[in-house]
């Protein structure tokens, strides 16, 4: 890991979203920062990102106005902003609590599996029963 460590891509409610900045900002910082790409350049790529998971609708939203679920997502498409991200997701049920299983985790994640490189998820063992058979 220390060799990929500029690639390394949390999502973790211990990574919150910047609770002042609307969700593309939060995205797009990444692009911003990392790679020095002018704002509306940015901004056109995290629009495309939510676009695909019919998130466009929250891209002027803040954080505490998002649903679990739309936090999950921009968390991700904020660690899929990384070039060739190695994505890390800590504990997703602290994240989405009331969800039942990982469908909507994996979907997820499928929908946009070409915005990063490689996937983990770090659970703990009693909750291997949400996962299911993968």
């Amino acid at each position: 890991m220390e060799i990929n460590r500029h690639r390394a891509a949390p999502v973790s409610s211990d990574l919150p979203l910047i609770s002042n900045q609307d969700v593309w900002m939060n995205i797009a910082l990444i692009k911003q920062y990392h790679e020095n790409m002018p704002r509306p350049q940015a901004e056109k790529i995290v629009e495309t990102a939510l676009a695909r998971l019919d998130l466009a609708h929250i891209a002027d939203k803040r954080n505490p106005s998002l649903t679990n679920e739309e936090r999950f997502c921009v968390m991700l498409l904020r660690a899929c902003m990384v070039q060739d991200a190695i994505v890390m997701i800590d504990r997703p049920f602290k994240i989405i609590p009331h969800l039942k299983n990982s469908n909507f985790i994996f979907q997820t994640l499928k929908n946009i599996d070409d915005l990063y490189a490689t996937c983990y998820i770090y659970d703990y063992k009693w909750m291997a029963e949400k996962y299911g058979e993968i």
